[in-house]
């Protein structure tokens, strides 16, 4: 069986022995860096399956280290390390291309259980519908994209999941509990607010197009609607 090829990028040596010692083995191989810059460079050398990177780090941190290999590679998975854990530092980790964010103190199985699920969505969407048009909007997820009349705009990986997912849901409820339990691994309070957060994003994004809405259904989710 073909191993699970990991590039963890932590500048706290403990930790990072921590998760080499319990990950490596069967299903997982495991290639350390210390600090944003060492990442960019081991990913270069070593093509992982995945990143997990801590955010504060120095030298460069893990935001900065994610935007520049996204630059080049739309498709990795990326989950965040971090004991920051206020709603702007989710949004900002989603943001700079982030597939996932685990607060830190965290337990191996927890971590384990966050790799394979992000393996498995990233599988999966691979045989999905990638393009969309939305009015006069072409929407992308695998650039990650909204094309407006010849124009086009960026949209962070967190944007992208959800605005495919409203694609998917065209004109019925979107279940926010369903989207934040794939996207977020669980519905709490402080996921649902960041999910708000990205919604607003996405409503200016579209906005030069009248004929979009995405509309709150109350305590239920959201609508995509195009008149």
């Amino acid at each position: 069986m073909e191993k699970i090829k990991v590039l963890l990028v932590e500048d706290e040596l403990t930790l990072a022995m921590i998760i080499k010692d319990t990950l490596d083995g069967k299903e997982f191989e495991i290639h350390l860096a210390g600090n944003g810059k060492e990442g960019i460079e081991r990913y270069q050398e070593i093509r992982p399956d995945i990143i997990v990177t801590d955010v504060m780090m120095p030298d460069m941190d893990g935001y900065t280290m994610v935007k520049e290999i996204r630059r080049k590679d739309k498709q990795i998975p990326v989950l965040f390390l971090s004991a920051r854990s206020t709603a702007n530092d989710v949004v900002e980790g989603f943001e700079s291309g982030g597939n996932d964010y685990l607060k830190k103190p965290f337990g191996m199985a927890e971590l384990v259980i966050r790799i394979k699920a992000l393996l498995h969505k990233i599988s999966v969407h691979k045989i999905e519908q990638t393009r969309f048009e939305l009015g006069q909007y072409l929407f992308d997820s695998v650039t990650q994209t909204l094309l407006f009349q010849g124009e086009k705009q960026l949209l962070s990986n967190r944007e992208s999941e959800i605005l495919k997912q409203l694609c998917q849901y065209r004109n019925q409820v979107m279940p926010m509990k369903d989207v934040l339990l794939e996207l977020w691994g669980d519905d709490s309070f402080f996921n649902a607010r960041s999910f708000h957060v990205f919604i607003t994003k996405l409503r200016q994004k579209l906005s030069r197009d009248t004929t979009i809405k995405i509309i709150n259904i109350r305590g239920v989710g959201y609508k995509l609607i195009i008149d």
